[in-house]
């Protein structure tokens, strides 16, 4: 299981993301929320994600599975990370984003749909999601974590009847130095 891997690798993982440029991202997620409010960090890793849209007067939630990289992320953000499984979301019309970067990738395809469902629950009206998986069409495992893959077309048939609004897909590079030529495909949507 994923969560064995970010325990037994916390600081390794803490300290090859917590310093990952990721502003291209924050500026195509940013574009479509309108006013501050809170935001979901889910599955926040490093922490790295929450510290930013909190500098930018963002209220943010942090979750993460692993209680090891929880508690690094709680003292690299100033606040507790609350330690959950993202499947068992129980917040409804909170927030005005979910940020979800790198971390459905981990669930199966059928539960990154009941994932999905839930994160509806839990966006405001007209809330936006964004999210990242690697670009492909396959699911493997390695070094203990699994990944699913999607291409546009893989996300477009799993998301149909889930009442959000496709915004935009982007395909980037990874931008971790020792991972060029990785592709990633990224996802935002608006509910409805």
């Amino acid at each position: 299981m994923s969560v064995k891997f970010y325990n037994d690798n916390a600081d390794n993982f803490f300290n090859s993301t917590v310093n990952a440029n990721m502003k291209g991202l924050y500026a195509e997620f940013e574009k479509y929320l309108k006013d501050r409010g809170e935001i979901l960090d889910l599955g926040c890793g490093s922490g790295r994600d929450s510290k930013y849209f909190m500098s930018r007067g963002f209220q943010v939630t942090a979750l993460d599975l692993s209680p090891k990289l929880a508690e690094k992320a709680s003292k690299y953000i100033g606040q507790e990370v609350i330690v959950g499984d993202m499947k068992d979301l129980h917040f409804e019309n909170k927030f005005l984003g979910i940020w979800a970067c790198a971390s459905l990738l981990h669930l199966t395809e059928k539960e990154i749909f009941m994932t999905l469902e839930k994160c509806h629950r839990a966006l405001k009206q007209n809330g936006i999601l964004y999210a990242s998986f690697k670009y492909g069409e396959n699911t493997y495992e390695k070094d203990g974590r699994s990944f699913t893959c999607f291409t546009e077309n893989r996300f477009n048939n799993l998301v149909e009847g889930l009442n959000f609004n496709i915004l935009q897909f982007f395909i980037t590079e990874d931008v971790r130095p020792d991972r060029v030529g990785e592709k990633w495909i990224n996802v935002i949507m608006r509910k409805i």
